[in-house]
């Protein structure tokens, strides 16, 4: 049914594009600049009249004929399955594994008669909404057609209809952010502060331990549980790897962003340029291969041969391939940036005497120095996000050291090694992983704020 909703939409649109840029073209008595509004917005107007209804009778009615459905085929099952909340939930599953036909096996007479009263909800549901949809939408549509004439300002009511589309994603982006923030907080309170977790650490044992171990928690003989939880072990293993990858993509991205803006001809620009932003659309867990198979034993090989005792999986291993991975993000804004310097700050160097090189160093550089920052910080927070390569390259061992040659491991590996599998959601060891991603966000959103900082110093300085 919604595949003919929509089709049904589509052509409505179409329709009703035509018949009121078709209406503006009848209404003037002499020219086209006798219309205060071009035909175009007019026809936006008519096809607006069907939009509007028709979408909102989908986004609202849905859910209520899939509440009905539900209601109606619980009512067939007894009271204590209604009252139970996972007994209700298994058999709503079975409902409608029964009624799409992936449900194997022999049926109870009361589930069958749920999985009926559950389809013939929906499809008399859906039929109500496109009825309900398609008399909105003509009687709309007839009402706004009738508006047309030569002063009608159909244009202040579609760019209206722009701004308040545009308004709305942008509160739906904000009112995500908001509930990401928000279940991340109330989970992590409850690794805090719920009474009826065992083992939970404090906060300041959590921030400032230095052994992390969460299988501890699971196990009574392993000494005292609260101190399984400490945070510095994978912070220090998050900023090593982050360290050493961005002291790869740093000077590479920002040289080979100052040889294509400023050195590089034409031809070569634009094929080095695409060449070079190949590596971010190369998937991380190709990288993580790449560096468990290849770059890992290198150096292991290197280490060896000069008497090193490097191990199978180490800090070095994953920092060196995630620096590769984060050089696009650092190059192509970079190089984005310098572009943007305009051309008078270098024609002014140039006409004072200055070099090629003491142009870049001393003016485009400097000038272009926020957006450099913000480049560099977008791809500190690439890095400090990664898990796969961690994961393959890095080892899952929570070390404390600045050892590159040490295998550590990262904030995000640890979240993604808590949260594998089924989990129960009262415990303290997979309330743990909400912990750290609390702490990351927090740890992302000082990096970003410095970041804002110093861009916002050095532009008043430039600008």
């Amino acid at each position: 049914m919604t595949t003919l909703y929509l089709v049904t939409l589509l052509g409505l649109l179409a329709v009703s594009f035509a018949m009121g840029r078709s209406r503006s073209h009848k209404v003037v008595v002499d020219r086209l600049s006798d219309l205060h509004s071009l035909p175009v917005y007019h026809g936006l107007f008519v096809a607006i009249g069907v939009l509007t209804p028709m979408i909102a009778v989908l986004v609202v009615g849905l859910p209520l004929v899939s509440m009905m459905a539900k209601s109606n085929a619980l009512s067939h099952f007894p009271m204590e399955v209604q009252s139970d909340p996972l007994q209700s939930s298994v058999a709503l599953r079975d409902v409608r594994g029964l009624a799409s036909g992936s449900r194997a096996g022999d049926a109870t007479p009361e589930l069958q008669d749920a999985t009926k009263s559950y389809s013939a909800t929906l499809s008399n549901g859906h039929w109500a909404i496109f009825a309900i949809g398609l008399i909105l939408a003509i009687t709309s549509a007839v009402a706004c057609y009738r508006k047309i004439a030569p002063g009608f300002r159909s244009r202040r009511y579609v760019e209206l209809f722009v701004k308040i589309v545009l308004g709305a994603c942008a509160v739906v982006a904000i009112l995500t952010t908001i509930g990401i923030l928000f279940s991340v907080v109330f989970e992590t309170y409850r690794f805090f502060f719920d009474p009826s977790l065992k083992g939970k650490p404090t906060i300041f044992g959590f921030l400032f331990g230095l052994d992390w171990n969460p299988q501890a928690a699971m196990r009574a003989d392993q000494g005292e549980l609260s101190t399984a939880y400490g945070f510095v072990p994978l912070l220090v293993g998050s900023l090593l790897i982050t360290f050493i990858a961005i002291c790869v993509a740093g000077p590479l991205g920002l040289y080979s962003a100052i040889y294509l803006a400023e050195y590089a001809t034409p031809k070569i620009r634009a094929t080095a340029k695409p060449i070079l932003e190949i590596l971010a659309g190369i998937p991380t867990v190709v990288l993580g291969f790449f560096a468990a198979l290849t770059v890992a034993p290198l150096i292991r090989n290197i280490g060896t041969h000069y008497g090193l005792d490097i191990a199978s999986e180490s800090a070095l291993a994953a920092g060196l391939v995630m620096g590769m991975m984060i050089i696009p993000f650092i190059s192509s804004l970079s190089d984005d940036v310098i572009n943007a310097v305009p051309q008078s700050l270098r024609d002014g160097a140039y006409a004072l005497g200055a070099t090629k090189s003491e142009t870049i160093r001393q003016v485009i550089l400097p000038a272009a120095l926020p957006g450099i920052v913000s480049a560099f910080m977008l791809a500190i927070s690439r890095a400090i996000g990664e898990t796969m390569i961690v994961v393959m390259a890095a080892g899952l061992a929570a070390n404390l050291t600045i050892n590159p040659l040490a295998a550590v491991t990262t904030i995000t590996v640890q979240i993604k090694t808590i949260l594998v599998g089924d989990q129960e959601f009262d415990s303290a060891k997979t309330l743990a992983a909400f912990a750290l991603g609390f702490v990351l966000f927090f740890v992302t959103l000082m990096l970003n704020f410095i970041a804002l900082r110093i861009v916002q110093k050095y532009r008043e300085q430039y600008d």
